[in-house]
This record gives structure tokens, C-alpha cells and sequence, in this order.
């Protein structure tokens, strides 16, 4: 037999989803997709995980992509993969423009990252998540050429009192003002990269306190965002993909949100000049994610946010997070295998 065992709190959500008021007696697109997207994130984190510590984060990668993309075939309605693994001649599934549903239904637009944190998978250390997100056609921003971005996440009490183009101490004065705290109250995420040692040292000299984690800025979004995430400000440059999936959970939890680009290397300066794109436009939470969203993940090799597979008493249980609507919900499902031939019950 199976089950469900959610953990619900509500927090402030950004704003209503057009048309919510005339579609009572109806679910919305991403409503109706919310329990295919639950499905997909359990299943690429079952698929990754004989992977976990093995060494061979393609492998493992590839595991959790073949998952997603099984699990997504029939999801109802037409989907179109906005953030996926990569360009169709360079990713076989999940690609950049990609198809997936039954297509009866409507549309929407998919961001996936099938595993995010591909070194702490192979390594076998924590922090490995299956994640994915949604929203209704035409709302996901599409990074094109654009790889890396500059990053500042709050949660909705501080969601005014950022600007990116302004000086990390400025900002985390008026984020402290807003929390109603002191700058050495405040906590901030920041990637542990070469290219983020100044900002860590600025941050610290102000009087916060920084965590470090090697990768995973969507979880240090998410722990900045959570009532329960233990930190207060994401910080620093990361990658576009994940830029959107984080956009999608800041907007269904009515957080802040802003980013610009932040190219790596001359390849990708030159594509974006080539493309014609503004390094000084500043991205707001609508050019990123707009209307209705739902973020999901499921713990891979578990962490402080999900936990890791695990068995007991002769079940597989997964942990995921759902976000949307103003909700946050955590999912403890499993599967008992029944040993009659023939007879598997899932939950």
C-alpha cells in the first residue's frame, strides 16, 4: 500500500494569478499539473539514487533526466521545455524547446534541473536535489546565450528593500531594517567560488554571517526564502537555469527577486553582445517568472532541507517540497512492494 504524508505551513503570496476570480469550479493549468510535477521530482530522485557516491555524476545526471522525461510524457496538456539540460544537438532529453505532455490540455512552460548539485551526487555528500518547475505559457524568462547570472533573494518581509545595483552593505542595511534586526542578526548564502571572495569578505566585515556551501544556490534560495530556512539573504553569481527554477518558488511564496547578468568567460561575453543583451539591465521577478508558479524537489543525497531515500519497514520513502500559491508543503511519500506476482501498490 501507499501514502501521502504532507507538512503544510502558508506564507504570503506575491499576488493573485489572472483570472482566478472566474475559475473557481476549475483547476488552473499549474493546479493540474501539480500532482504529475510531484511524480516526476520522486521519480528522478529514485532513478539517481544507486548513483549516489558512485563517482559518475553523467551517469547519474542522465538517470534522473530519463526519469523527468517519462514522467512528464504524460503530464496533461502541451509543455515546452523553457530550461532543460542544454541545446537539442548537446542534450538527447529535456532539451531547450522540447515537447513533453499527452497534449490534451493547455499549455505551459517547464524549468528542470534533474539534478541539481551533480558533484554532490557523484561524491556522495549532501545536497543533491531533483528539481523542476512550472508555469502557464509565456512565463518563464528564456537566458538564451546567458549561462551565469548575479543573484539577490529575500524572503517577502525584505522583498522591497533590495537593489542589485547597489553595494552588498547597503543592501543588507535595509534588509536588516526591514526584518526589524541588526546586520550582524542577518545570515547570508553566498557560493564558495574563487569569484565570490571579495563579497564574502565585504559581508562578513559588515557583520553578518556567511554560510559557504560549494554549490546548490537553489537550495540557498530556498533557505533564505523558507520560514523555517535558516538564513536571510542569497547572494552572488550562479547559473542562469537555476536562476529561473528560483524565480518560480520566490513567486509563488511572494518573495524578492532580482538578477543580472553575469557572463564567466569571453565565449559567452561574445554571445551575448552578439545577441545584443543589457549586462546592466537589472531582472525583475516578472521578467523571470510571471502569473501562477509551482516549484518541486525531492532530496537526492539528503541535507538540510530533504532528506535522502531511505528505507523502512519494507517501504522506499522520498521527501519532497512543493511551493506554490503561497504554500509550502513537504511530502513524505513511499512505495510498499507487495510480494504476490504481479501486485506492486505505489504511494
Amino acid at each position: 500500500m501507499g501514502a501521502s504524508v504532507p507538512d503544510s505551513s502558508t506564507v504570503r503570496r506575491a499576488e493573485a494569478s489572472p483570472g482566478d476570480g472566474d475559475r473557481a469550479d476549475a483547476p488552473s493549468v499549474v493546479a493540474a499539473l501539480e500532482p504529475t510535477i510531484a511524480a516526476t521530482v520522486r521519480a528522478a530522485a529514485l532513478a539517481c539514487r544507486p548513483w549516489v557516491g558512485r563517482g559518475d555524476k553523467n551517469a547519474a545526471d542522465a538517470a534522473a533526466t530519463s526519469a523527468m522525461r517519462t514522467c512528464l510524457g504524460a503530464a496533461p496538456g502541451t509543455g515546452i521545455v523553457v530550461i532543460g539540460e542544454g541545446e537539442k544537438d548537446d542534450a538527447p532529453m529535456l532539451y531547450n524547446g522540447e515537447q513533453v505532455g499527452d497534449g490534451a490540455g493547455p499549455e505551459f512552460e517547464i524549468a528542470v534541473d534533474p539534478l541539481e548539485c551533480t558533484d554532490n551526487c557523484a561524491d556522495g555528500l549532501p545536497g543533491a536535489l531533483a528539481t523542476i518547475a512550472v508555469a502557464g505559457s509565456g512565463a518563464l524568462w528564456s537566458p538564451g546565450p546567458a549561462f551565469y547570472m548575479d543573484k539577490l533573494v529575500v524572503g517577502p518581509a525584505a522583498r522591497d528593500a533590495i537593489d542589485i545595483r547597489d553595494e552588498p552593505e547597503a543592501n543588507l542595511e535595509r534588509i536588516a531594517a526591514a526584518l526589524h534586526r541588526t546586520v550582524d542578526e542577518l545570515r547570508v548564502i553566498i557560493l564558495d567560488k574563487s569569484r565570490h571572495e571579495e563579497l564574502i569578505a565585504r559581508v562578513r566585515g559588515a557583520g553578518a554571517a556567511v554560510s559557504t556551501p560549494s554549490a546548490g544556490d537553489v537550495a540557498g534560495a530556498l533557505a533564505a526564502l523558507l520560514p523555517d530556512g535558516g538564513a536571510d539573504v542569497l547572494m552572488g553569481i550562479g547559473g542562469t537555469p537555476e536562476g529561473v527554477l528560483t524565480a518560480c518558488a520566490v513567486r509563488a511564496l511572494g518573495g524578492g527577486m532580482q538578477g543580472r547578468l553575469a557572463p564567466e568567460g569571453a565565449d559567452e561575453k561574445r554571445a551575448l553582445a552578439e545577441a545584443g543583451a543589457d549586462l546592466e539591465q537589472v531582472l525583475e521577478l516578472d521578467d523571470l517568472a510571471r502569473g501562477e508558479t509551482l516549484f518541486a524537489a525531492s532530496g537526492i543525497s539528503g541535507g538540510a532541507l530533504l532528506r535522502a531515500p531511505w528505507e523502512s519497514a519494507g517501504a522506499t520513502h522520498t521527501e519532497s517540497i512543493l511551493v506554490t500559491a503561497g504554500t509550502v508543503r513537504r511530502v513524505v511519500e513511499y512505495a510498499v512492494e507487495d510480494r504476490t506476482p504481479g501486485a506492486t501498490d505505489h504511494g
